[in-house]
């Protein structure tokens, strides 16, 4: 905990989503959130969301983690901890949220 009673993975969604954050932050383009996206979604909706929290092209995003899976996994191992930390579209935390919580109640 960190004195908020938050966990630490609530705080770093927190984060990753601008909440509490004036200037922005991780989360502060255009006041944007990172979150997994239902539509254009592949697999999880992290190449989705990623691309619209950037401005960058969901193709390019897509190409990006597939490079990077072929030269040394780094992209899957990305993909998943994205997956994990990323909350979906209309959810306040998690998948590594949820099951924290699980796990703390």
């Amino acid at each position: 905990m960190d004195g908020t009673g938050k966990g630490i993975i609530a705080c770093m969604s927190d984060d990753m989503n601008g909440a509490g954050s004036g200037s922005g932050g991780f989360g502060g383009f255009g006041g944007k959130k990172l979150e997994r996206k239902l539509s254009d979604r592949w697999l999880a909706g992290v190449c989705a969301g990623l691309a619209d929290y950037s401005g960058i092209d969901v193709s390019l995003i897509r190409v990006i983690f597939a490079v990077l899976t072929l030269f040394g996994g780094v992209g899957a191992i990305a993909y998943v901890i994205a997956w994990a930390l990323v909350p979906e579209e209309g959810e306040k935390v998690s998948v590594a949220e949820k099951f924290m919580n699980k796990g703390a109640g």
